[in-house]
Protein backbone atom coordinates (compact mmCIF):
# COMPACT_ATOMS: atom_id res chain seq x y z
CA UNK A 1 0.00 0.00 0.00
CA UNK A 2 2.95 2.48 0.92
CA UNK A 3 4.79 1.93 -2.62
CA UNK A 4 1.29 2.75 -4.42
CA UNK A 5 0.91 6.31 -2.62
CA UNK A 6 4.36 6.57 -3.15
CA UNK A 7 4.21 6.44 -6.98
CA UNK A 8 1.48 8.80 -6.42
CA UNK A 9 3.28 10.95 -4.67
CA UNK A 10 5.64 10.80 -7.57
CA UNK A 11 3.10 11.35 -10.29
CA UNK A 12 2.06 14.82 -7.94
CA UNK A 13 6.08 15.39 -8.18
CA UNK A 14 6.25 14.80 -12.17
CA UNK A 15 3.44 16.56 -12.46
CA UNK A 16 4.81 19.90 -11.06
CA UNK A 17 8.16 19.30 -12.46
CA UNK A 18 7.06 18.98 -15.80
CA UNK A 19 5.63 22.82 -15.49
CA UNK A 20 9.00 23.58 -13.60
CA UNK A 21 10.82 22.66 -16.97
CA UNK A 22 8.99 25.86 -18.73
CA UNK A 23 11.76 28.68 -18.56
CA UNK A 24 11.01 31.02 -15.99
CA UNK A 25 9.10 28.68 -13.91
CA UNK A 26 12.69 26.55 -12.51
CA UNK A 27 12.78 28.33 -9.20
CA UNK A 28 9.44 25.77 -8.66
CA UNK A 29 11.74 23.11 -8.15
CA UNK A 30 12.39 23.88 -4.85
CA UNK A 31 9.20 23.29 -4.25
CA UNK A 32 9.46 19.92 -6.18
CA UNK A 33 12.42 18.13 -4.73
CA UNK A 34 10.55 18.13 -1.27
CA UNK A 35 7.92 16.72 -2.67
CA UNK A 36 9.99 13.77 -4.17
CA UNK A 37 12.19 13.58 -0.70
CA UNK A 38 8.44 12.52 0.91
CA UNK A 39 7.32 10.19 -2.22
CA UNK A 40 11.09 8.43 -1.49
CA UNK A 41 10.83 8.26 2.47
CA UNK A 42 7.12 6.73 2.13
CA UNK A 43 8.26 4.61 -0.46
CA UNK A 44 11.47 3.58 1.26
CA UNK A 45 8.92 2.14 4.15
CA UNK A 46 7.38 -0.05 1.83
CA UNK A 47 8.49 -3.77 0.87
CA UNK A 48 8.63 -2.82 -2.93
CA UNK A 49 11.22 -0.60 -4.43
CA UNK A 50 9.26 0.89 -7.42
CA UNK A 51 7.69 4.19 -5.66
CA UNK A 52 11.21 4.49 -3.78
CA UNK A 53 12.78 4.44 -7.24
CA UNK A 54 10.20 6.41 -9.11
CA UNK A 55 10.64 9.44 -6.31
CA UNK A 56 15.42 9.06 -6.61
CA UNK A 57 15.15 8.89 -10.31
CA UNK A 58 12.51 12.30 -10.13
CA UNK A 59 14.86 13.70 -7.37
CA UNK A 60 18.06 13.53 -9.79
CA UNK A 61 16.31 15.20 -13.07
CA UNK A 62 15.04 17.83 -11.17
CA UNK A 63 18.09 18.84 -8.82
CA UNK A 64 19.94 18.76 -12.25
CA UNK A 65 17.18 21.05 -13.86
CA UNK A 66 17.87 23.20 -10.99
CA UNK A 67 21.61 23.43 -10.83
CA UNK A 68 21.44 24.08 -14.60
CA UNK A 69 19.33 27.60 -14.14
CA UNK A 70 21.76 28.34 -11.20
CA UNK A 71 19.03 27.93 -8.49
CA UNK A 72 15.90 30.60 -10.19
CA UNK A 73 15.68 30.04 -13.53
Amino acid sequence: MLNIVSILVGLVTLAFGLVAFTPFLGALNWIVIPIGIVGAAIGALSSRNGGRNLNLVLIAIFALRLSIGGGLL
